[in-house]
């Protein structure tokens, strides 16, 4: 589904600055991979030459065996709001709009008809429980419920893979906890392939694996078989091995 080949990223400038170095890494269709690593360690460089926001220095990026440094600058628009999904800590939403309206921008944007649009919408809006804010602004809406509409925003055409960077990093515990409940239950059902970056070790725990990155390059990646609650624990620790964490490691324990 998803392969990253020899991955560089270098940014010129008076000094140059490697951000990635020979990364790879393969995502098969339907996993659910978490990205870790400290600030400023790539991983959110890495999500944005996937999500073809930037472009690697050298190697390649296929998705769904298509590469998408190969595709021109109209390929790669109609590709990206087709094929991918995005979800981001400050959820980006326009607060000019309604819920309804946020959600079906992506529609909207590929001339779908509005009676389409509208049952699109209604049917993802019931599957994760905000069909009762449709027609709210989005500053009239709580954290957790603008979350939820993002993540409608961005399944509402079926991409073939979902990118989320940090999706909890501004909600509450109850909160967090039902966006990535939700999450878990898009990848199960649907089985869209996710990719999630976080600092937060409970939001990885719902992976199946973790792939962590340091200083721009590949470190380790754990995998977690069936015990959710020693997966946890795993991740902890490879966190506190990799150091420039500092207050990130909770000492809290999966319930």
């Amino acid at each position: 589904m998803l392969q990253v080949k020899q991955v560089n990223k270098i940014y010129e400038g008076n000094i140059a600055y490697r951000a990635l170095t020979d990364i790879d890494l393969t995502v098969d269709e339907g996993e659910f991979i978490g990205i870790m690593g400290p600030s400023g360690s790539g991983k959110t460089t890495l999500l944005n030459l996937i999500a073809t926001v930037d472009s690697p220095t050298t190697g390649e990026i296929l998705i769904d065996g298509k590469s998408i440094g190969r595709m021109g600058k109209n390929e790669l628009a109609v590709f990206r709001r087709r094929q991918l999904g995005f979800v981001f800590q400050d959820f980006n939403l326009l607060n000019t709009l309604t819920v309804e309206e946020n959600m079906v921008l992506p529609l909207t944007l590929d001339g779908a008809p509005v009676r389409e649009m509208k049952e699109k919408a209604q049917r993802i809006a019931d599957k994760l429980g905000i069909a009762s804010i449709m027609k709210k602004r989005t500053y009239e809406i709580s954290g957790g419920q603008s979350q939820r509409t993002a993540i409608a925003r961005a399944m509402i055409h079926s991409p073939k893979l979902l990118l989320a960077d940090e999706p909890t990093g501004n909600l509450d515990s109850k909160a967090a906890k039902d966006v990535l409940d939700m999450l878990m239950t898009i990848n199960q059902e649907q089985k869209t392939t996710m990719l999630l970056v976080t600092h937060d070790a409970v939001a990885a725990s719902y992976c199946h694996r973790v792939v962590f990155i340091k200083d721009g390059r590949f470190y380790t990646e754990i995998h977690r078989g069936d015990n959710r609650q020693g997966f946890f624990q795993k991740i902890i620790d490879t966190l506190s091995l990799l150091g420039g964490y500092g207050n990130d490691v909770p000492t809290i324990r999966i319930p």
